[in-house]
């Protein structure tokens, strides 16, 4: 039945444009601070913002495929993208478990086994709340005391999911939390899910690389606020949106975390920007990070159609998947 439902075009476009209206729900519940924010601030600040966290989100996207990768299923960068950022619009939704959900069964349209796919989305989360808190815990102690202390125990767990993703301890992890489906399905109890060294050094690799651009899609916000002749301006952006990043992913009732990074960053700046440019600055995060996410999406879904459209001369494909857990085509097809 579950199948059924997903092959149907109808019903999973109905799902993509729900997504879609809750995303741009969000975005419009929010306009009213942020326009008052980007009139505070120069327009150059945000169109500078934005590449930057375009930049941030793609890498976070290698991560994830190099993960997958290591776990045996390795993706085109396009489909890749294609998937991630359409599965990422369901955090819009009440309950953050709805992106992983979705990235999951979009994984599935392209040969990638449902245990495989949440092992490589679980894995991601994972690698990316490691790094996080490195950035976090590398640098708030030394420029924003105020927010070490108030969340010192969250810093503290950033060395324990460091030793947890060595690709020996993940592969334990990983099929101990999947026993219990594999002995309902014992046709695939002898398969096992092994993470490769090279996939995860990918991961974190790429997941470090991309706090390059997201510490500068903070920073530029907090220069153009005022806080750009303080020389710990950079790294007090990098660490306040690290923790709140991570805080507002734990924190699953929150579509994409909406309250909870606003909250962490107006403390985390307290060093370089007073509490009134400091939620200046995490209104117009927002906004970029929102307009990033959808832009990712729609431009994912567009180069690999365009890909995947039939050429003169050449017959279309006739959609059929030869692996066991496709279940059919493009959530978004119209």
């Amino acid at each position: 039945m579950l199948n059924r439902l997903r092959a149907n075009r109808w019903v999973r476009l109905v799902v993509v444009v729900v997504v879609l209206a809750c995303a741009g729900i969000a975005l419009y519940s929010r306009w009213e601070e942020a326009r008052e924010a980007l009139a505070a601030l120069s327009p150059w600040a945000v169109g500078a913002s934005l590449p930057a966290a375009l930049a941030g989100l793609g890498a976070q996207m290698m991560a994830w495929r190099s993960i997958l990768a290591g776990l045996g299923s390795r993706l085109p960068v396009g489909t890749a993208a294609r998937v991630m950022f359409l599965g990422q619009l369901g955090k819009y939704l009440p309950g953050s478990v709805w992106a992983f959900v979705a990235q999951v069964e979009l994984a599935r349209d392209h040969d990638v086994a449902r245990r495989r796919g949440i092992a490589a989305t679980v894995l991601a989360v994972a690698v990316t709340l490691t790094v996080n808190l490195a950035v976090a815990a590398g640098t708030l102690p030394f420029v924003s005391a105020d927010a070490a202390r108030r969340w010192w125990w969250v810093l503290a767990v950033a060395p324990v999911l460091l030793a947890l993703l060595h690709p020996r301890v993940v592969t334990a992890l990983i099929n101990t939390a999947m026993r219990p489906a594999r002995r309902f399905r014992q046709a695939q109890a002898a398969e096992v899910e092994r993470v490769s060294g090279r996939g995860m050094a990918g991961a974190l690799g790429w997941s470090l690389v991309a706090w390059i651009p997201l510490s500068l899609h903070v920073w530029v916000l907090v220069a153009a606020a005022g806080g750009g002749q303080d020389a710990r301006a950079l790294p007090v952006a990098a660490g306040a949106y690290a923790l709140a990043w991570t805080l507002g992913l734990l924190v699953v009732f929150a579509p994409a975390g909406l309250g909870v990074r606003e909250l962490v960053l107006v403390v985390g700046l307290a060093p370089v920007l007073d509490p009134g440019s400091a939620l200046v600055v995490a209104a117009l995060s927002r906004l970029v990070m929102t307009a990033a996410d959808l832009l990712w999406a729609g431009g994912a879904l567009i180069a690999t159609r365009a890909a995947a459209a039939p050429r003169p001369g050449r017959p279309a494909a006739d959609g059929s998947g030869s692996g066991s857990d496709t279940a059919g085509g493009d959530p978004a097809a119209g």
